[in-house]
């Protein structure tokens, strides 16, 4: 019996599992509840991480990591490039359809098995024996990969809408790649210092933030609905554009959907965070639906009503902020100090989703280090006994974040490549995990016990999530325009492969040998 093994035995004995549902026994912050202990118990993990988060701040923490109607205004000039209005509204529309059959289907997984790794632990569970390793062992790493950018995209994003805010309320203000650079690194390390030394008081602040994110958005609605110059609805609805030369509306309305995918991506958070969630098997899906329900809502009425006010679409490419959104908000109230005002809440959300995002792929990190996935894997498994964290993934995510910035030193659509990455490589994770659980329906075989069921209904909604994602992965990879030169291309497909490649020869010469697999730690008489 390894090390690990013996770990999760001891865990077993110092917890004094209970092997049934009587949810009567001692709940407290480091051990969860009888259910939560089971759980770790049956899939052989030891808890060391506190089990802070209920359900009001896990919707809390997945609501802000969404944040779907500011991520649809800080990402607007993708879709409005390629797509124009009509493209945002309705390519929207179908993500958020899509992602709700998507993250239903893991929620019933997450339930079965709330554990932070996730995807490549639901693929090492319900995969065919004989695949079992190989596709856990990838899905891990595509996992890192998302997660990674995930957090690197939404702190450049923040970044560029600051640039964005002193441009509003400084004309002179001349746009350098390098501040925008270096203002991704001071993100990045704002959110390791919350992680850090505030990370007992987490599910405080986003229950907080989350009061913010609501109150928020309603504020500026009511504030566009009510000054903003309302356009023509049939226009609004059925105006497309081609910006990036494609020829085709369809195409280059489908090459923009990005800029609708990534607002929705990201709904896996609580998974990731499960160990840290007190009655896991039943409060994660809760926590997963009610997100992407309430954040699609919210998104699809403040893209429809930024799309209704805009104005002319040209003009609100072309502003010297370079953000589209603010462009609205001082074209609807004629104040650089309401436009700022409106702005502040925007940048100020996509501070705290970065906040969320770090916090969740150093989770999904560790997960996968605990089962000896990557290298240096005892560095990155390491929980701070003071802070209770895992710091090291922290670090870790804090350092690719500036690494990554500095991509947009030397292209102007690095969120396009940075927001790609992230997205291809979170979507492929869902489809692949997915599969495995309607493979095993398809079979006949048993599935885990769980709190939350999806029944005679769990193949249907498997399949079209599939079909969706496979879908939206094969176009997450265009350029924004068809003849691009070096410094527009879309350069995610290149770090996709180069990823796999990677993690492919890693798995070859050193990986296969101390990688078993989450598998390989559950106990088959739970």
């Amino acid at each position: 019996m390894d090390e690990q093994k013996k770990e999760a035995s001891v865990n077993a004995e110092t917890y004094d599992v209970d092997l049934g549902e009587d949810e009567s026994d001692v709940v407290s912050v480091k051990k969860g509840t009888s259910a939560d202990r089971h759980a770790m118990w049956r899939m052989g993990k030891v808890q060391e991480l506190r089990r802070n988060f209920r359900f009001v701040s896990m919707y809390g923490f997945t609501m802000v990591l969404m944040g779907a109607w500011e991520w649809v205004l800080g990402t607007s000039a993708i879709g409005l490039i390629d797509g124009g209005t009509a493209g945002l509204i309705w390519t929207f529309l179908f993500v958020w359809i899509g992602l709700t059959f998507v993250y239903t289907s893991m929620a019933e997984m997450g339930s079965m098995a709330p554990t932070s790794g996730g995807q490549y632990h639901w693929v090492s569970e319900f995969a065919p024996a004989k695949y079992q390793k190989v596709l856990s062992y990838m899905i891990g790493w595509l996992c890192i990969l998302g997660w990674q950018t995930g957090a690197a995209v939404s702190a450049f994003i923040a970044a560029v809408q600051i640039q964005g805010l002193i441009a509003l309320n400084n004309p002179n203000y001349t746009f350098e790649a390098w501040h925008g650079t270096l203002l991704t690194v001071a993100v990045s390390a704002m959110n390791v210092v919350f992680n850090v030394f505030l990370a007992k008081k987490l599910p405080l602040i986003e229950s907080l933030v989350l009061v913010v994110h609501i109150f928020g958005f309603f504020a500026v609605l009511t504030v566009l609905w009510v000054s903003g110059p309302v356009g023509n609805t049939h226009e609004t609805f059925t105006t497309f554009n081609d910006g990036g030369g494609w020829g085709n509306m369809g195409v280059a309305t489908l090459v923009g959907m990005i800029g609708s995918t990534m607002p929705i991506l990201g709904g896996d958070a609580a998974v990731h965070m499960s160990e840290e969630l007190r009655d896991a098997s039943k409060t994660l899906p809760r926590a997963m639906i009610w997100t992407i329900l309430t954040n699609g809502a919210m998104g699809w009425i403040m893209i429809i009503t930024f799309c209704m006010v805009i104005g002319s679409v040209d003009d609100a490419l072309a502003s010297p902020t370079r953000q589209p959104y603010l462009y609205v908000f001082y074209n609807s109230t004629k104040s650089t100090g309401g436009a700022t005002a409106m702005g502040f809440v925007v940048i100020f959300m996509f501070l705290f989703c970065n906040v969320t995002t770090t916090a969740t792929s150093s989770r999904q990190l560790f997960a996968f280090a605990r089962d000896k996935g990557i290298p240096f894997h005892q560095v990155f498994a390491k929980i701070s006994p003071r802070y209770d964290v895992p710091l090291n993934a922290l670090w870790f995510s804090f350092t690719i974040s500036c690494l990554l910035s500095l991509i947009n030193l030397g292209s102007p659509v690095a969120l396009n490549s940075i927001g790609s990455l992230g997205s291809a490589a979170n979507l492929i994770s869902y489809s692949v995990s997915i599969s495995c659980i309607a493979y095993k329906r398809i079979r006949g075989e048993p599935l885990l016990p769980s709190k939350f069921k999806l029944g005679r209904w769990g193949l249907p909604i498997n399949i079209i999530s599939i079909a969706f994602l496979f879908f939206v992965f094969f176009w997450s990879f265009f350029p924004p325009v068809v003849m691009p030169t070096p410094d527009l291309m879309n350069w995610s497909c290149l770090m996709f492969g180069s990823t796999v490649i990677f993690s492919s020869g890693f798995y070859v010469f050193k990986g296969r040998h101390i990688y078993d697999g989450p598998v390989a730690y559950v106990r088959k008489s739970a």
